[in-house]
């Protein structure tokens, strides 16, 4: 009896012991279940004042940028240790370099061929060449002013080069004031100014219904067309080489006008086929009618089917102005019956010509055009099936062929919504199935993915919705998600899509009514430094890490940035590790976060602001590179 005692108490004294670890480690659970949920609600604190302002003392900038922190508190789960790796720091340039532009330096550009322009386009540092420093600031740079005020002013201190002013004076491209840039909005073909200049154009095309929203301005200046474009909802590309006429997009960026160094010469623009609206030059200085129009092949490669090319300027009206051009009559007329010709020759239709505007329209499709082939072969359809593929792409004396269809009033490759409806509509290169592994599902799903993003963005970064960022780029623009979410707000996005990205997307991009370029992030981006408020990338890292090296991408991202900007970087959290510990040596502040589903998360942003300083003072702050 006794035994059977001491049995019965041993087996409830061990179902007690259960119980109790049971409710233990029931009671764990839930505690790091909370944890972990209010972990997920408290989103990492935002940056504290930057000093965002518009500074006329760039003694008080510097202060502001100092007292600058970044209050994040992360709660990755993963432990972050410093490996014993030292952090390598990475000096100024000479003040010499100080608009150093890597693929369009002049001194380079004298090695090559001048025929069709050769020695402007893009060459880029061997690997000898490359630069490991930081490009500096001029002394006294300010933060420009924002916009809508920057449209028509900008610091002198910023892009000190006086030359524009005085060749281009009696045209208003620009005036100097005291210590500031006024750009009164004139070109050489708009002296009355671009405003009204744009009002000319919207009595002959429909400018403004919504069914031109993407543009393209050769020969730019300092890009005047394309900033009063803007207040009509049309987005411009506007692009100058450089050259001659010192600092032309420089001046568009600062004002905060979207452009990119460029040049018409034996390649193609960086730009997919039927990715623009309407093109535009403006006494554009190219020689349409020349090398068996391989320039307006050009044109008509990146214009969308029923696009409108618009030419002012030599020779158009030349029986009014000849004599001020200094040239012949017949010289001009040569010239104008020569486009014509190679206007016709693309099948283009001549819309009208009024006073110094002449345009001319690209066909919906090419039913018609490649019946016309058949007695008149120059130029040809061209064979080739990549039409958007355009880096380093040499130009082609034959005509881009379009999407088949079979309907005369069709738009080859399908018809896009009108502005706004655009932006958001399923674009017809996924509609088609154009680009594998894209559907319209999936499009909508990036959609929804990237309203959610923005909102953890604005709480990390508050000046996101205060118009503190007008420039901003996304270095892997994918969907164009992101740039499509930023709509609501005062600023423009440069997509850029890889050359090296497994899905090229640059041409439904251009569909939903965003602009972009392709680009290869082992080189220099074409643009001067300082030009860009804001720097996005999710994924970069992760495709160039074997490819080269992670630290000249970052060096050229902080060459880009201007003083104060911030970059915001997605990877995963082994990439983003090895770019914090780059960045700790470039004068940026950072910090990892978490994403925003939570820690648990892989993929981590790091957030960072490039810290305000300048190049020593000099006797001579001018950059002749």
């Amino acid at each position: 009896m006794a035994k059977e005692n001491t049995g019965l108490h041993h087996q409830t004294e061990a179902r007690r012991k259960k119980l109790t670890l049971i409710l233990g480690v029931s009671g764990l659970c839930i505690l790091f279940y909370v944890l972990g949920a209010w972990q997920n609600n408290n989103v990492p604190a935002s940056f504290s004042k930057m000093g965002c302002e518009t500074q006329s003392n760039p003694s008080s900038s510097s202060a502001s940028s100092d007292s600058a922190e970044l209050d994040f508190k992360s709660h990755n789960q993963i432990d972050f240790k410093e490996t014993n790796q030292t952090i390598k720091y990475f000096e100024p340039c000479d003040l010499s370099l100080s608009e150093y532009t890597p693929c369009e330096d002049r001194q380079r550009g004298r090695r090559f061929d001048r025929n069709m322009m050769k020695y402007r386009e893009r060459h880029c540092p061997t690997k000898d060449e490359l630069l490991y420093c930081l490009i500096p600031p001029p002394p006294n740079y300010k933060i420009p002013f924002k916009w809508p005020q920057s449209r028509d002013y900008a610091w002198y201190d910023n892009i000190p080069h006086k030359e524009l002013s005085v060749e281009k004076a009696v045209q208003n491209w620009i005036q100097v004031e005291g210590d500031r840039f006024r750009f009164p909005g004139g070109g050489t073909m708009f002296p009355r100014g671009a405003d009204a200049y744009i009002d000319d154009i919207a009595r002959l095309i429909p400018l403004t219904n919504g069914g031109i929203r993407t543009a393209i301005d050769t020969g730019c200046g300092v890009a005047s067309f394309g900033a009063y474009l803007l207040k009509r909802d049309i987005m411009a590309v506007s692009f100058a080489p450089r050259d001659t006429h010192e600092a032309q997009v420089q001046f568009a960026l600062e004002r905060g006008v979207p452009a990119i160094i460029g040049i018409m010469g034996s390649r193609r623009l960086p730009y997919p086929a039927r990715a623009f609206d309407l093109a535009h030059c403006s006494r554009c200085l190219i020689p349409w009618f020349k090398n068996d129009g391989l320039y307006l092949i050009e044109v008509d490669r990146v214009l969308r089917p029923g696009g409108y090319w618009i030419l002012s300027g030599p020779p158009i009206n030349w029986k009014q102005y000849w004599r001020g051009w200094e040239r012949t009559e017949d010289d001009l007329k040569q010239e104008q019956d020569s486009i014509e010709d190679v206007a016709k020759s693309l099948c283009w239709k001549k819309v009208t010509e009024k006073g110094d505007l002449s345009i001319w329209q690209k066909p919906l499709n090419h039913i018609e055009c490649k019946k016309m082939k058949q007695n008149k072969k120059s130029p040809p359809i061209c064979s080739s099936d990549t039409p958007d593929f355009a880096w380093y792409k040499d130009l082609e004396t034959c005509i881009t062929p379009l999407p088949d269809t079979n309907n005369p009033d069709e738009s080859a490759g399908g018809a896009l919504e009108d502005w706004p409806d655009r932006a958001f509509a399923v674009p017809p290169r996924i509609i088609r199935g154009t680009i594998e592994g894209i559907n319209a599902e999936k499009f909508r799903e990036d959609n929804e993915v990237w309203k959610e993003r923005i909102a953890h963005y604005k709480k990390i970064i508050p000046e996101l919705s205060h118009g503190r960022f007008r420039n901003i780029m996304d270095m892997n623009a994918y969907l164009g998600g992101f740039a499509a979410s930023m709509l609501k707000y005062p600023s423009w996005v440069m997509n850029v899509v890889p050359v090296d990205a497994e899905k090229q997307t640059l041409g439904l991009i251009y569909e939903r009514g965003l602009i972009g370029t392709y680009q290869d992030w082992c080189e220099g981006f074409s643009t001067y430094p300082r030009t860009y408020d804001m720097i996005h990338a999710g994924a970069l890292f992760s495709l160039y890490e074997n490819r080269c090296d992670l630290a000249l991408i970052l060096l050229e991202m902080d060459r880009i940035l201007r003083p104060e900007g911030t970059v915001v970087l997605r990877d995963n959290v082994e990439i983003l590790t090895k770019v914090e510990r780059i960045v700790k040596g470039m004068k940026w502040k950072s910090q990892i976060v978490d994403h925003e589903k939570g820690p648990y998360n892989p993929e981590k942003i790091l957030v960072a602001v490039k810290t305000y300083w300048t190049g020593p003072p000099s006797n001579n702050n001018n950059n002749n590179n």
